[in-house]
């Protein structure tokens, strides 16, 4: 090459500017060159052992003549420091991903493209080393940084593939080692990224990615898998207890604890209080505490807060062994501005819209995915997979659904854009929520749920039917319109007895998950208990009932911690629930109510095999305002098998009160919340009650009841 064209080439890569490295670094027409600014001086070691010096140019720049064209050398290099280090050379490699890989990751249909993008260890012509490679197909130039090559953005600079993809194997580098990609942008300006593909991530408020190898865990869960493949979670018990591990326990010093600490801990502390199912706040790795994880930064790699991925499939293993699903909360609606993240990767807006009237959501300063953009797909379906697959979770729960629905979403008017229609509706983001929940259920017994607050239809029908196809929705009316009318005096309830009934006008409009989540523990809402009215003792009561009207209501259900335990003030995020307040009877009995309900919903087939159709639900009677009680049935698929509900929603003693029941025998008392053993004051009917051919409620026998205050009672023939 003409010493004229050198110049320019040399101070490019001195510059780390060079656009094409590996068409000037490495070996090319009986040349060698190198660019090794952390050696005094480099000796070239033939594939015979044979060794030449280098000639050194500018500094740190190396050459030698090689006789003719050879890719297996290495080099010497004696350091500034006086050292000695033998380095295979980066640039003597050739392409690693496939064409067929790289047009799958550009087409949006490689579901796995976990396995192509990122840093992966890997042994390239007999040398062990980590491919890297990124999406950036907007950038000047990458360069992968790292303690391998002192943070040098200068020393590696990737090769660009087709569809934007950068790519470079980098020999000798181990599982373990913090690595960044730096960009530089069209402008000029330089931002360091984490990997959007990074499998781990330093503890924040470090930034890195970490090399992480193939996974040496070995899963003991394969019964549980098999059994999950075969069952069908809409026809059994599904009650959920939502924890965010950050903060259920911590140790001491208020630290935190890690996944394989916690494993044990909460995964018996699920099997005695009898859920079935452990629900995550986002795991993924965030900057930020204080965003709970919905801020996500690391969206392939669990939060190194609590220990590497092999710990983590060490707790959701542990899970299953106990008897316990997992599920994860999934956020592919937003992500943050973090530098270090996905925001402008390559300089422009790249995974999200440019225009902020689609791309900003300003209430929580976050950015939106462009969902119109096939490797934008294929990053977050490769994602959806990457947890159920390659961490067993048994679901994901995607955060905020409506916010991806509708393209007005918590804007004024002039703040969106219509789609193509002139509708509000996002028809990428259905096509992309559709593909999403084919893709998940092809993976055997994983379910997922969807966040969804607003009347949108079929959110937990089938594709082919067009719905978006969910597994399951949270009836966030339901969850409102409860805390709102138990937040009421009692005194005034009789004037919302619509609240208590309304939600089962569209009970079985989709397949319901009753929620009391997070959202309405925090920001001023007042824990579970600050919501009841009255003395103490009428606050535990309405808690009570309102749990129980809960379970008895159809719907699979789900309750966020420190819920159980009754905590009197709002959730902390940064210290432990207060497990102290158990020392108090109070709370203690309201702990085992819970327990209770949980072991009475998984015994009692009436309340979960029909959850889902009007069939295994009927009214007795919601007209009694004036009393504020209702009193309905719930059916089994056996119509033999059904339980009687009545509740009492004020602290008045109710005697003789009559209710219409199926049918003539003696009724077991298979709940009753005023129970001692509750914390109520033990009024009841004595464990039994015998129901007479006297009609009522238009049915042919009736009950005479004693209904406790503030309480909800259940029969069985």
């Amino acid at each position: 090459m003409p010493e004229q064209q050198l110049e320019p080439q040399i101070e490019a890569v001195m510059r780390g500017k060079h656009r094409d490295p590996f068409s000037f670094l490495g070996p090319h027409e009986a040349i060698i060159r190198a660019w090794l600014p952390q050696a005094r001086e480099v000796q070239f070691i033939d594939c015979d052992d044979s060794i030449t010096p280098m000639q050194q140019g500018p500094a740190g720049f190396f050459t030698v003549e090689a006789p003719e064209p050879t890719h297996d050398y290495r080099f010497r290099l004696t350091l500034h420091s006086g050292e000695s280090v033998d380095l295979d050379d980066p640039y003597r490699f050739p392409p690693l991903l496939t064409p067929f890989e790289l047009h799958l990751h550009g087409e949006g249909s490689n579901y796995e493209s976990y396995r192509t993008l990122g840093a992966h260890l890997t042994k390239c012509e007999g040398v062990d080393g980590a491919r890297f490679a990124v999406w950036a197909p907007n950038a000047e130039v990458v360069a992968v940084t790292g303690d391998f090559n002192g943070w040098d953005r200068t020393r590696h600079p990737m090769r660009l593939r087709d569809g934007g993809v950068w790519e470079i194997f980098l020999p000798g580098v181990t599982a373990g080692v913090p690595y960044k990609y730096s960009v530089l942008a069209k402008g000029g300006n330089v931002q360091d990224h984490s990997d959007p593909y990074g499998f781990f991530a330093e503890v924040p408020p470090k930034s890195a990615s970490i090399v992480w190898g193939d996974s040496q865990f070995e899963w003991g869960d394969a019964e549980w898998m098999e059994r999950r493949a075969r069952a069908n979670i809409l026809r059994e018990p599904f009650s959920v207890y939502e924890v965010h591990l950050g903060s259920w326990l911590r140790g001491d010093n208020n630290s935190l604890l890690s996944y394989r600490e916690l494993a044990d801990k909460l995964s018996q502390y699920a099997v005695r209080m009898g859920f079935t199912h452990i629900e995550l706040m986002p795991v993924a790795e965030h900057p930020f505490s204080g965003s709970w994880g919905y801020q996500i930064t690391g969206y392939y790699s669990p939060t190194s807060r609590f220990g590497t991925p092999d710990d983590f499939r060490y707790f959701v293993d542990c899970c299953h062994r106990a008897g316990i699903g997992v599920l994860v909360d999934w956020v592919p609606a937003h992500f943050p501005h973090d530098p270090h993240g996905l925001y402008r990767f390559d300089g422009t807006a790249l995974y999200e819209h440019a225009d902020p009237r689609q791309g900003e959501h300003r209430d929580w300063g976050t950015a939106i995915f462009n969902l119109g953009r096939n490797e934008v797909l294929t990053f977050l379906l490769s994602n959806a997979l990457y947890w159920l697959k390659e961490f067993h979770i048994d679901g994901l729960r995607v955060d905020a659904v409506a916010s991806l629905l509708y393209l007005d979403y918590s804007r004024r008017e002039g703040e969106w854009i219509p789609n193509r229609y002139g509708g509000r509706e996002n028809i990428e983001a259905i096509a992309f929520l559709r593909r999403f929940n084919e893709l998940a259920h092809q993976v055997p017994g994983a379910m997922t749920v969807a966040e969804e607050s607003t009347a949108w239809s079929g959110v937990s029908r089938p594709t082919y039917s067009n719905g978006l196809g969910f597994t399951m929705k949270w009836n966030m009316g339901w969850m409102h319109d409860m805390l709102g009318y138990f937040s009421t005096d009692p005194v005034y309830r009789k004037y919302h007895q619509n609240s208590i009934t309304f939600s089962m006008l569209y009970a079985f409009t989709e397949n319901f998950v009753l929620p009391v989540s997070h959202d309405e523990v925090v920001h001023g809402k007042a824990h579970l208990m600050g919501k009841m009215p009255g003395d103490e003792w009428q606050r535990f009561a309405n808690a009570r009932a309102f749990l129980a009207y809960m379970f008895g209501h159809p719907g699979k259900k789900l309750m966020f911690m420190g819920c159980e335990i009754g905590q009197t003030w709002e959730w902390n995020s940064e210290e432990s629930l207060p497990w102290w307040l158990l020392d108090y009877p109070v709370h203690r009995t309201l702990q085992t109510l819970v327990r209770e309900l949980n072991f009475l919903y998984q015994r009692e087939p009436s309340l979960y095999e029909v959850d889902d159709d009007y069939r295994g639900f009927e009214w007795i009677d919601f007209h009694d305002s004036e009393a504020s009680v209702i009193s309905f049935i719930r059916y089994a698929r056996n119509r033999d098998d059904f339980i009687v509900f009545v509740c009492n929603f004020t602290p008045v003693p109710r005697r003789n009160y009559r209710v219409g029941v199926p049918r003539e025998g003696t009724y077991r008392e298979i709940l009753n919340t005023d129970a001692e053993m509750f914390g109520g004051s033990n009024m009841g009917n004595g464990g039994w009650a015998a129901a007479t051919s006297a009609p009522c409620h238009g049915r042919p026998a009736s009950l005479a009841l004693t209904l406790p205050p503030l309480a909800v009672v259940a029969f069985k023939l």
